[in-house]
């Protein structure tokens, strides 16, 4: 896409939403239930929307919550629910309205000391600790957050007791009630005011942050990095992370700087992203641009986005890092110095993450395992050590403790900052010199993702489409040698279409949200033979749904 000319820049008044309108419009809109972008729509991380377009609202919030409550019974969760929020401006009242439903519905919640914020892996590491710790009775979790979505944003993300994102077939079964519930007129939600809500006896406050900096010396050598006493520089982008950074720098002695200590609804102090809107997007250098002005006076920097499940990473020698390049990085570290995991864990990727990865675990006699978009199909190989490291091109990503049991099974951004620290400690070089160095050894591919619109009929399409669709022997001069439709770690559906030669390949799957799909490709031949690959994909994806008789715009 075209870069907005105001793409890196300060935010100005007139970018900046309305909070006001905005709450307003939360407790106040009423959505239309004969509008499909009305209803209650699960992605690969929960529903998500906005109240001034009637897609995130109380309306939604109640029937979500109770249909929540209604899974918990038909599967028996009685342990406590763990609740957290973000630093939106409709994660609040998202959290108090939930609240609402959970403690008329009896169940036990556990929510931050003084209602703070909660970072979404601190949601993960309780359930999994919890659940360690207490037999029979389970416990899950909710997040509302949008992530790095714009400040008019809103979002309610559930963790099942596995701990990471719920898969398909809890969020079907979720998603049915609500839109039942939101159809009859919230008939059935049982909820009682938020002001006794939070004094019910089922409402606990909880040390959500104490548990997690007291583990983080399983999972990561925090002596190293204070021994090293690197420079570190932070920017939590107004978000989630921001009360975490000072007491994990006191507690293990770092030599830390939270750079940006801004809380602010509006996120008025953010650099635009590339469409020139606000977006807390922390692999963004447009909306990174205040860190990475500050690169030279860091040994390592860092950013997350507002729930803290992304990481952006600031080297002072290339600014901030592709997060496939990273991801290269601490694949290539952890599995040298990791000698308690199993000798069979694997390496998770996305089917569209860098096939870099795969030419690693190749050399480090690791089968990469590739699933489809979603960090969900990465929960039970972490759960059960199978896999090492499960990481996305999105910047989301988490492993295993030095033992090899499970640490997180959501995205943990805040992890992947200080293994930067520590892989920066420890071999004396920042991430990006080691990334440069794999280049060197593995291949230097080119990388990119471009979007092009589609219609809902050729969105549905090619949800459909097999390996059978596609007639073409050739892509970009070389032979065609895999065409998927389905994962080959997993065997899940992708959604779409992934075809690969000996030096590139390209996946197309359609955006859950927009009237666009999405064409990730990358090429080990340089970026001309990249933009052959682009080229001959958008042609042989609309050949292809033509022949489906999904054509047209």
């Amino acid at each position: 896409m075209n870069v907005h000319k105001s793409a890196g820049q300060p935010a100005s008044s007139r970018e900046l939403v309305d909070i006001p309108q905005l709450i307003t419009a939360y407790h106040e809109g009423k959505p239309d239930p004969s509008a499909p972008d009305q209803l209650i729509q699960f992605g690969t991380s929960g529903h998500r929307g906005s109240s001034l377009s009637r897609s995130f609202n109380r309306s939604h919030i109640l029937a979500i919550s109770q249909a929540l409550c209604d899974y918990r019974t038909e599967t028996k969760i009685r342990g406590p629910l763990f609740l957290g929020k973000d630093t939106h401006a409709l994660s609040e009242p998202a959290l108090l309205t939930a609240l609402e439903v959970f403690a008329e519905n009896g169940v036990e919640v556990r929510i931050q000391t003084g209602l703070r914020y909660t970072p979404t892996p601190l949601i993960s590491h309780a359930i999994l600790k919890f659940n360690r710790e207490h037999g029979g009775e389970l416990a899950d979790g909710v997040v509302i957050t949008p992530s790095h979505n714009p400040p008019e944003d809103g979002g309610y993300k559930y963790n099942p007791p596995q701990g990471g994102p719920a898969g398909p077939e809890v969020t079907d079964t979720v998603q049915a009630r609500a839109n039942q519930l939101l159809k009859g007129g919230l008939r059935g939600v049982k909820r009682r005011p938020a002001a006794r809500a939070l004094k019910a006896q089922t409402t606990r406050e909880y040390d959500f942050l104490g548990p997690y900096l007291d583990d983080l010396e399983t999972v990561l050598d925090m002596s190293a990095i204070a021994a090293a006493k690197l420079k570190i520089g932070v920017d939590p982008l107004g978000g989630s992370s921001l009360d975490l950074w000072e007491p994990l720098a006191d507690r293990y002695r770092l030599d830390l700087q939270v750079v940006n200590r801004r809380l602010d609804p509006t996120f008025a102090f953010m650099t635009l992203d590339k469409d020139g809107r606000i977006r807390m997007d922390c692999s963004s250098r447009y909306a990174m641009a205040g860190l990475i002005e500050l690169k030279d006076d860091f040994d390592i920097a860092f950013g997350n986005d507002p729930d803290a499940d992304r990481f952006g990473i600031v080297s002072p020698r290339v600014g901030l890092m592709n997060p496939n390049h990273f991801l290269c990085a601490a694949v290539w570290y952890l599995f040298q110095n990791r000698p308690d995991w199993l000798e069979n864990s694997a390496v998770g990727k996305t089917l569209v993450s860098t096939s870099l990865l795969d030419r690693i675990a190749d050399f480090l006699g690791r089968e990469a395992m590739e699933v489809p978009v979603g960090f969900k199909w990465f929960v039970p190989g972490l759960l059960d050590g199978s896999l090492g490291f499960a990481g996305e091109e999105s910047a989301g990503a988490s492993f295993l403790k030095k033992d090899g049991t499970v640490w997180t099974t959501d995205k943990d951004g805040i992890l992947m900052d200080l293994l930067a620290c520590e892989i920066t400690a420890c071999w004396g070089k920042d991430p990006a010199q080691v990334y440069k160095e794999l280049e060197e050894r593995f291949g230097r591919p080119a990388y990119t993702r471009i979007d092009a619109p589609a219609t809902p009929a050729q969105k549905a399409a090619m949800k459909k489409l097999t390996p059978a669709a596609v007639k073409n022997t050739r892509l970009a001069g070389e032979e065609i040698t895999m065409v998927l439709s389905r994962a080959p770690g997993n065997q899940a559906p992708i959604g779409g279409l992934k075809v690969a030669t000996a030096s590139a390949w390209f996946a197309a799957r359609p955006s859950g949200t927009e009237n666009i799909y999405k064409i990730y490709a990358e090429s080990f031949r340089g970026k001309a033979h990249l933009e052959d690959v682009l080229e001959e994909a958008q042609a042989l994806v609309s050949g292809v749904l033509d022949e489906q008789g999904a054509g047209g715009s």
